[in-house]
């Protein structure tokens, strides 16, 4: 299930540039607390991993960027999708009953919330990255110290991991295996321009945007589609549109 939501302000919206945590926490934020505090503590899991299963995409509108800010012009758009039907039910149910919205220090509320159909998802997709897809390991060097190594979509273990995880997350949501495990994500062009570094909680995140080919059982696409592709899908990465070439 994936909503489409236009934001409307009197005045320009101010944001910092990495505004993924102020995203994040108005979705838990409008979530009813019990569900909020179940999803964010326990999630979806399967063996030691634990999954949000929802994801956002990035703030679409009319962009200034002066220093390290945004100036938003009104409206604008963000989209946000799950798997996971009574978590967008209760984030919809709680953001109509707000006539005003506290979005950092701006004030919005709601111009529209349209529920999207899901598009004919078949073994090959393309699509378009609506927010960064990011993958990583977490290294250890000789003195014992962690490092996390993000991949980028060149090299062959980007494929295989994000395979790895929609299989996990499957696994975790429906409590079954999937019907086939074949999956496969290749860039179409892959540029310098798409890598893009995101800050979150004092952390850096590199992430790649862009369009890519997907090749697979389509039950995986599907989830890949509601729940987001690879890694942080909670944090605002991983969600993409379908397009047709």
């Amino acid at each position: 299930m994936r909503l489409a939501i236009t934001f409307a302000s009197k005045n320009e919206v101010i944001l910092p540039i990495h505004y993924n945590e102020l995203l994040q926490g108005l979705i838990y934020h409008l979530l009813d607390k019990a569900l909020a505090e179940k999803l964010h503590n326990e999630g979806f899991v399967y063996r030691k991993r634990k999954f949000k299963l929802f994801t956002f995409s990035r703030i679409f509108g009319k962009f200034k960027k002066e220093g390290n800010k945004f100036k938003i012009s009104s409206p604008f758009k963000l989209f946000i999708s799950s798997p996971y039907t009574e978590m967008l039910q209760s984030f919809t149910s709680n953001l109509l009953k707000k006539p005003e919205i506290r979005l950092d220090l701006n004030k919005v509320w709601i111009e529209s919330i349209e529920v999207l159909a899901t598009p004919e998802i078949k073994k090959e997709i393309f699509i378009r990255m609506l927010s960064p897809l990011t993958i990583y390991s977490t290294l250890y060097s000789p003195d014992g110290k962690k490092k996390t190594y993000y991949y980028n979509p060149g090299e062959k273990e980007f494929s295989m991991l994000i395979k790895e995880n929609i299989v996990k997350k499957y696994k975790a949501f429906y409590e079954k295996i999937p019907p086939s495990e074949e999956f496969f994500i290749k860039p179409i062009k892959l540029e310098n321009k798409n890598e893009k570094i995101v800050i979150y909680k004092d952390f850096v995140i590199k992430g790649w945007m862009g369009k890519f080919k997907l090749k697979g059982e389509p039950e995986l696409l599907k989830l890949a589609y509601d729940a987001g592709l690879g890694a942080k899908n909670s944090q605002g990465f991983g969600m993409f549109e379908i397009i047709y070439k």
